[in-house]
């Protein structure tokens, strides 16, 4: 008998954002940043190409100063019928 080795699903680091980002607290340029393994403006790139497919990504500055931006999926993109 041969055993069936399925690879595990693949996980993108677009996937990892969008966890991030999906989260109630959502996930400041720092955290996306170590996730991702990405520079600054490559993390923003990808929000940019995250609005584009459809996403409502909402940036909020926190009340504390010398504190970085929280970013948050709003919306997801409407699914065709």
């Amino acid at each position: 008998m041969s055993k069936s080795t399925k690879a595990p699903p693949r996980v993108t680091k677009t996937a990892i954002l969008r966890k991030l980002l999906s989260r109630k607290a959502g996930a400041d340029l720092a955290a996306l940043r170590t996730a991702t393994g990405w520079q600054s403006h490559s993390v923003r790139a990808a929000l940019s190409g995250l609005r584009k497919a459809g996403y409502g990504i909402d940036r909020a500055e926190l009340a504390k100063p010398g504190t970085g931006a929280v970013y948050r999926i709003t919306s997801a993109p409407e699914s065709p019928r």
